[in-house]
C-alpha cells in the first residue's frame, strides 16, 4: 500500500512535469525543434490570414487594401506574440498546450469575423481581437514574474503596450466602420513602434539573449511557406471560379511558377539562416517579415482576378499593380532581411550585387504593374524578372567553380 505522503509526492512530481512555470528570461533553449503544437498553431493562423486574402480578392480597391493592411497587421502580431512567447518561456507540458489553445479558442471566432470586419463584423473582430491580446497580456504578464532586476522594465512596458492594445481594439467597436478601421490601422503603426521601443530599453546584453533560435528562424520560415500556398489557393479559386479553358489553365499554372519564384527569392537568399545577435538587426529581421508576409498573401489575393481575366486583352489595373507590387515587396524585403545575416558579410562578393539588383528588378515590376499587359504576358514577365536575381547568384557560384545549386 502506498502511503498518503508517497501519494501526495508522486502527484506533486506528476503535477512538477504536466505544469511547469514559464521558462525564466534568458533561459530558453538555444538549439531546439519545433514541434507539432507549434505547427497547429501556425495553421490556425493561416487560416484567418486566408479569410483575409479571399476578402481582399474580391474588394481589390484602395479601401479594400487598407482593410486588408489593418487587419493582417494586427492577425500577425498576434501571432508574433504567440510565438515569442511560447519561444522565450513555454514548454511543451500540459501548461504549454492549454495556453496555445486558450489562444486558439480567440482566432477561430476572429477568424470567422474577418470577411466582414470592415463592415457588419466590425464590432464583433474588435471585441475579439480585444480579447485575444488581453489573453497574450495576461501570457506575458505571468512570465514576467519573478523575472531578474534588468529585464523587469522591458517585461513591464511589452505587457503595458499589449494590455493598451486589448483596451484600444475593445474601445473601438463603437465606432463608425471606417473609423473603426483607421484606429486599427494605427494601432498596428503604434504596436510595431512600441515593439521597437521594448527592445531599444533591453540592455545590449539581454538584448542579444532576444536573438532569433534555430526554432523561431524556422517558424518565421514555415509561416512564409504555408502563406506561399495562398497563391496557389487564389490560382485554384480562380479556376474554380471560371468555365475551364486552356488559356484559364495556362495563366494558372503561370501563376503558380510566380509564386513558386517568390518561394525561391525568400529562401535561396535569406530564408533559414542565422542574423547576427544584435539589437537592431533581431527588431529589423522579426519586423520585415510583416510586410513581407503581407506581400506574399496580397499576391494570392491578386492570382484570382488574374486567372478570371485570363482571356483579356490587358490586366485589370488592381490585379496588375498589387500582383507586381507584391513581387516587388518580396524582393525588397528579402534583401532587407539578408543584410542582418551573417551570409551578407561572410559572402559580400555575392550580397551587394545581388541586392542592387533585387532593387533594380523590384522597380522593373512596378513598370510592369502600370504598363498592365495581357494576363499571360504578365505572368511571363514576373516569372522572368523573378530568375534575374537567382541567375545572377547561379553564375556568381560558377565562377567561383563551386556547386550551382544555392
Amino acid at each position: 500500500m502506498t502511503s498518503r505522503p508517497e501519494k501526495r509526492e508522486s502527484w506533486a512530481r506528476l503535477r512538477g512535469q504536466l505544469w511547469r512555470p514559464p521558462r525564466a528570461h534568458g533561459a530558453r533553449p538555444r538549439h531546439r525543434v519545433v514541434g507539432p503544437l507549434e505547427l497547429f498553431y501556425d495553421l490556425i493562423v493561416v487560416v484567418l490570414v486566408a479569410q483575409a486574402a479571399h476578402h481582399l480578392a474580391g474588394h481589390l480597391t484602395w479601401h479594400g487594401l487598407g482593410e486588408f493592411a489593418a487587419v493582417f497587421a494586427l492577425v500577425w502580431i498576434a501571432w508574433l506574440n504567440g510565438t515569442l512567447h511560447h519561444d522565450l518561456h513555454g514548454h511543451d507540458d500540459a501548461r504549454g498546450r492549454s495556453l496555445f489553445l486558450a489562444q486558439i479558442l480567440v482566432l477561430v471566432p476572429l477568424g470567422a469575423f474577418i470577411p466582414g470586419a470592415g463592415g457588419e463584423n466590425g464590432g464583433r473582430f474588435a471585441v475579439t481581437g480585444g480579447v485575444l491580446f488581453a489573453v497574450l497580456a495576461v501570457l506575458w504578464l505571468l512570465a514576467g514574474r519573478g523575472s531578474p532586476p534588468e529585464y523587469r522594465m522591458p517585461s513591464l512596458l511589452y505587457v503595458a503596450g499589449t494590455a493598451a492594445c486589448a483596451a484600444v481594439l475593445l474601445a473601438s467597436a463603437s465606432l463608425p466602420a471606417d473609423a473603426r478601421v483607421l484606429t486599427w490601422g494605427a494601432l498596428d503603426v503604434a504596436y510595431v513602434v512600441g515593439f521597437a521601443v521594448v527592445i531599444g530599453v533591453t540592455p545590449p546584453a539581454q538584448a542579444e539573449l532576444l536573438a532569433p533560435t534555430e526554432s523561431l528562424i524556422e517558424r518565421f520560415g514555415l509561416l512564409i511557406i504555408i502563406m506561399l500556398g495562398e497563391t496557389v489557393t487564389g490560382v485554384v479559386n480562380g479556376l474554380a471560379e471560371e468555365p475551364t479553358s486552356a488559356m484559364g489553365l495556362a495563366v494558372g499554372l503561370v501563376a503558380v511558377v510566380v509564386g513558386f519564384g517568390a518561394w525561391w527569392t525568400y529562401f535561396d537568399f535569406a530564408g533559414h539562416r542565422r542574423p547576427r545577435s544584435t539589437r537592431a538587426v533581431t527588431l529589423s529581421w522579426m519586423l520585415t517579415h510583416l510586410p513581407l508576409t503581407a506581400a506574399v498573401t496580397a499576391m494570392g489575393a491578386a492570382m484570382v482576378g488574374l486567372v478570371e481575366h485570363a482571356h483579356a486583352g490587358r490586366t485589370p489595373a488592381a490585379t496588375a499593380w498589387v500582383l507586381c507590387a507584391g513581387v516587388a515587396v518580396v524582393l525588397v524585403t528579402t534583401m532587407v532581411i539578408a543584410t542582418g545575416l551573417e551570409a551578407w558579410r561572410d559572402e559580400r562578393a555575392l550580397y551587394r550585387p545581388l541586392a542592387r539588383t533585387c532593387v533594380v528588378v523590384a522597380l522593373a515590376t512596378v513598370a510592369l504593374g502600370a504598363a498592365r499587359p495581357a494576363p499571360m504576358y504578365l505572368g511571363l514577365a514576373l516569372v522572368a524578372l523573378l530568375g534575374i536575381p537567382w541567375g545572377l547568384a547561379v553564375a556568381h557560384r560558377l565562377g567561383r567553380d563551386e556547386p550551382a545549386m544555392l
